[in-house]
């Protein structure tokens, strides 16, 4: 899950398989481009399965939002 374009980097990221936090996901240093405007990532190894959903929640401040995650099959 890539987030950017965002400040300040109060920020919270979750990757999530069918609503539940996947376990062992690990986030990439916080990075700042010109404007002061934010980015990182946070991934996880995974195989999809057939059935599941998975997404990225994305918590900024006071806003959520929620990105689900298409195979490119």
């Amino acid at each position: 899950c890539y987030v950017s374009g965002f400040h300040p980097p109060d920020i919270t990221i979750e990757l999530l398989k069918n609503g539940v936090e996947i376990p062992g996901s690990q986030q990439t240093d916080l990075a700042f481009e010109q404007g002061w405007q934010f980015h990182l990532t946070k991934f996880v190894d995974f195989t999809p399965q057939p059935g599941e959903h998975y997404s990225c929640r994305v918590r900024h401040m006071t806003d959520t939002k929620s990105y689900t995650w298409e195979p490119d099959m």
